[in-house]
């Protein structure tokens, strides 16, 4: 493909996605394929000739069309909200288009220089103080790995350039809420603390940590002869949106010496929202901290932010300078290849400048005030509704919900749960994601889609009275 038949193509595609962004409500919002449609439809070799554009374009709305679960469509309110603001996606599109990648300050001095402007905006949008520093990752399972690996490693001297993990005399020991993400599990796992050493700390009747059970762990930990290494609290916990005390387990973290990361992927968000800030009352007693600009605020994906207070220990832990990379500016600048595992990094800074830029901060905020709004008026029609129940408290755009038909408990009720579940995503009408909570099976909803006004939000609570009578 030269550049002309990439300008004609391109407007097509341009064309493609404005048109499915402008339909997408009236398609289902679950996918409606079973598993295999698209293998069975697909050749089972590359082609030896090139095909027309042409032809793959309509492929794409014949067969990969259909096979899509719609997270733009404004009745997704399944998992959590992963915004793609069209600005955003002409700045992915135009950061894939430029080909160009950050090994260093100098293969590429403008993308090094936006990524570190662009986070310091959010850094001050969020409310967080000039002592922290961002990075761009590309999901928070790697920054909260990054966190991990960072805990280890001051809690060790730096044992990574000696005899690593394995010439410890004392097993390293992580915190985290029964309610934590399982990327922290797993996070704890790659950086090898092994799942022994992985301390469940119980939570409250609003399902956060408490710090009185993280102390009284610690202090257990401490008299056994193991070394107490990092904390992971949650802002905005997955299942309920739970809010861990910050300050509280700050306070803890500090008097032993532990790294406190904070998991704000989905709720950090929220932070641009001087009203909801009482939410990170704590925050800078942490050591490190993950917002996720491509879920509710609407980057496209992927863009997860890090942020760190001492970006020395960050630099030191996983710098690499091979000859190749070096050059006169490296004391003057910061290589972005320093500040996490992957070498080599995309432009991903264009697509949070150019959603910065091109929507502004108040329209921002107006939406995520929007989404707070339409959460609360679908919590009080539950909680008004004979037979439904709020299960944990809306803080944020998420409610746990059930509906308890008289006479139905246990796994029967489970059972009920997960059939009117299925059928409104079966239906096509609305995607919502079944969980457990304290063992028994709940829906979660999550509010937050770009297009969802009230309208839908309505829309859905009459299909949820509707499906749970069969």
């Amino acid at each position: 493909m030269n550049p002309e038949d990439f300008r004609q193509y391109g407007h097509q595609l341009i064309d493609l996605i404005a048109d499915y962004r402008q339909s997408v409500a009236e398609r289902p919002v679950m996918a409606q394929v079973e598993p295999g449609y698209l293998k069975a439809a697909l050749p089972a070799e590359a082609p030896q000739q090139g095909e027309p554009f042409e032809a793959i374009l309509a492929d794409v709305d014949k067969l990969l069309m259909p096979g899509l679960s719609h997270w733009q469509h404004p009745n997704f309110y399944g998992y959590f909200p992963s915004n793609g603001t069209l600005s955003s996606v002409l700045g992915d599109f135009l950061s894939t288009g430029l080909g160009v990648l950050g090994l260093s300050w100098q293969s590429s001095p403008a993308l090094s220089e936006l990524e570190e402007t662009t986070l310091d905006w959010l850094r001050q949008l969020l409310g967080l103080s000039a002592q922290w520093s961002g990075v761009i990752q590309d999901t928070a399972s790697t920054s909260t790995l990054v966190a991990l690996i960072c805990a280890r490693e001051r809690a060790t001297d730096y044992a990574l350039v000696r005899g690593g993990l394995q010439a410890q005399d004392k097993p390293l020991v992580v915190y985290v809420s029964a309610h934590a993400h399982s990327s922290v599990d797993k996070a704890a796992l790659l950086a090898g603390f092994g799942r022994e050493n992985i301390r469940l700390i119980p939570t409250d009747e609003r399902f956060a940590m408490r710090p009185e059970a993280l102390q009284a762990a610690i202090e257990q930990d401490l008299a056994a002869g193991n070394q107490p290494c990092a904390v992971v609290a949650t802002t905005g916990t997955t299942a309920t949106t739970a809010l861990d005390p910050l300050a509280a387990i700050g306070a803890i973290t500090q008097a032993h010496q532990l790294w406190l990361h904070v998991d704000s992927a989905m709720a950090g968000s929220a932070m641009i929202l001087p009203e909801c800030r009482w939410m990170w009352d704590g925050i800078e007693l942490a050591d490190s901290v993950v917002v996720n600009a491509h879920k509710w605020l609407g980057v496209a994906f992927d863009c997860s932010i890090y942020y760190v207070r001492d970006p020395q220990h960050l630099i030191r832990v996983m710098s690499t300078n091979p000859s190749y990379l070096q050059s006169a500016v490296d004391g003057e600048v910061k290589n972005l290849r320093d500040w996490g595992i992957p070498l080599g990094r995309r432009f991903r800074a264009l697509k949070l400048w150019f959603m910065l830029r091109s929507e502004g901060v108040q329209a921002l905020q107006q939406r995520l005030r929007r989404d707070l709004d339409n959460a609360r008026w679908l919590a009080e029609q539950i909680e008004a509704a004979p037979q439904w129940q709020v299960l944990a408290p809306v803080q944020l755009q998420t409610l746990c919900i059930r509906h308890c038909p008289e006479g139905l408990q246990g796994e029967a009720l489970d059972a009920h749960t997960r059939a009117w579940a299925d059928r409104l995503n079966g239906s096509g009408d609305a995607y919502v994601t079944p969980a457990t909570l304290d063992g028994r099976w709940m829906v979660r909803v999550s509010v937050g889609a770009l297009p969802t006004e009230r309208a839908h939000v309505e829309q859905l609570w009459a299909k949820l009275q509707a499906v749970v009578t069969g």
